[in-house]
């Protein structure tokens, strides 16, 4: 059984100057399937996203680190790090990172260089690697196609041995961005790992605000575990 998972922590602290400004300068890219925006968008100078900075990252990470310690986690696997803004507070004893942007894998792999604990791959280099635990933040709604996000589903709880957690929105609903889609993955779960059971749901500490888009978010924490 997992243990108990997160002390309450209260983060008030704004964007950092600097990451607002990179923000606020995303690049714009064309939309034509959902790995070759995010090339494309990386390639250009573009970051991960608002989630990855700020107050959001720092949530994400309390919640992360936290669980990787009380439950004793020695090594994590995470499909989509993207610019490795959001990994720079993590403390994970080893880490695999797969992304689906070379851009992104060439960039993280420079920034971690110094950490022999951390190892990227692109995810047409992707090997089957497994972990204790498999992550996805804020991952799943930017899979637009079908058999993008069924391939990505496939891997992430394939890869996993003993968790699973999911930083997403858990919905049905296809928002206004071309490069966004919500979907209830948890039937997905259901259907397609039953070997895996929803352990807990961790509420947004900034839930969505559409006047504050860059400190809220529709994404909560789901925790899967598998079964022994």
């Amino acid at each position: 059984m997992i243990k108990k998972l997160i002390k309450r922590l209260i983060i008030n602290t704004p964007l950092e100057g600097v990451a607002r400004a990179v923000l606020r300068r995303e690049a714009r890219v064309e939309f034509k399937t959902s790995g070759s925006y995010w090339e494309e968008r990386y390639l250009k100078g573009g970051t991960s996203g608002a989630g990855s900075y700020g107050r959001l990252a720092k949530f994400k990470a309390n919640v992360l680190n936290e669980f990787v310690a009380t439950n004793s986690v020695i090594n994590v696997i995470e499909f989509g790090p993207g610019d490795g803004s959001q990994l720079s507070l993590a403390s994970y004893p080893t880490y695999t990172g797969v992304d689906v942007s070379e851009t992104a894998v060439v960039a993280c792999r420079e920034q971690f260089s110094q950490d022999q604990s951390k190892t990227f791959l692109t995810l047409q280099n992707y090997e089957g690697r497994r972990a204790e635990l498999s992550l996805s933040l804020d991952v799943i709604y930017h899979l637009v196609e079908d058999e993008a996000f069924d391939t990505y589903m496939e891997n992430l709880f394939d890869a996993a041995e003993r968790f699973v957690i999911i930083y997403s929105s858990n919905k049905d609903e296809q928002a206004v961005a071309q490069h966004v889609r919500h979907r209830k993955f948890t039937d997905w779960v259901s259907t397609n790992a039953p070997t895996f059971s929803l352990a807990a749901q961790i509420p947004n500490q900034y839930p969505f605000n559409p006047d504050d888009q860059e400190n809220t978010s529709f994404a909560d924490f789901y925790v899967f575990q598998k079964s022994e």
